[in-house]
């Protein structure tokens, strides 16, 4: 596995932007927080279990790290981890893409994915930053009292 797709990872967990372990990864998903749910290929049937599950409830993607659970673990400062979710898309997309270039097959389509997911945002933030403009900046008058 490319070194550099670890490091990212280690990124993500320095920007606050990743909950590391099964209960921290599945409370991300439960409150749709997560962008992106990575797995080890090293991990044991019953986490595999649980990531589809809460991928599926936390409506996001899942991907199977080619990694063993220490290498995951190292790249975060811990002896091993078997699961972990990265909360931010853009820091969800550059991981999958960097995974695309080595394994187009398998993670191509996730990248495209949360390309769309990455435009459809960013359009988003655009319509809302023309609201504010034609409400006037974005604030509001403020509030006047009356003395009794």
């Amino acid at each position: 596995m490319n070194e550099g797709v670890l490091r990212m990872i280690g990124m993500a967990l320095r920007a606050g932007r990743l909950a590391v372990g099964d209960e921290a990864a599945g409370d991300a998903c439960q409150y749709k927080r997560c962008r992106l749910l990575l797995v080890t290929a090293g991990a044991g049937e019953g986490a595999q279990r649980r990531a589809a599950h809460f991928a599926e409830e936390g409506q996001c993607l899942a991907a199977e790290l080619p990694c063993s659970n220490e290498e995951l673990g190292e790249a975060l400062g811990r002896k091993s981890c078997a699961m972990a979710a990265v909360t931010d898309l853009g820091l969800a997309r550059a991981i999958v893409e960097r995974l695309a270039q080595e394994e187009p097959e398998t993670y191509g389509p996730m990248a495209r994915r949360l390309q769309l997911k990455a435009e459809r945002a960013a359009q988003r933030r655009e319509k809302t930053a023309k609201e504010r403009q034609q409400r006037g900046g974005g604030k509001r008058p403020p509030v006047k009292y009356r003395k009794k």
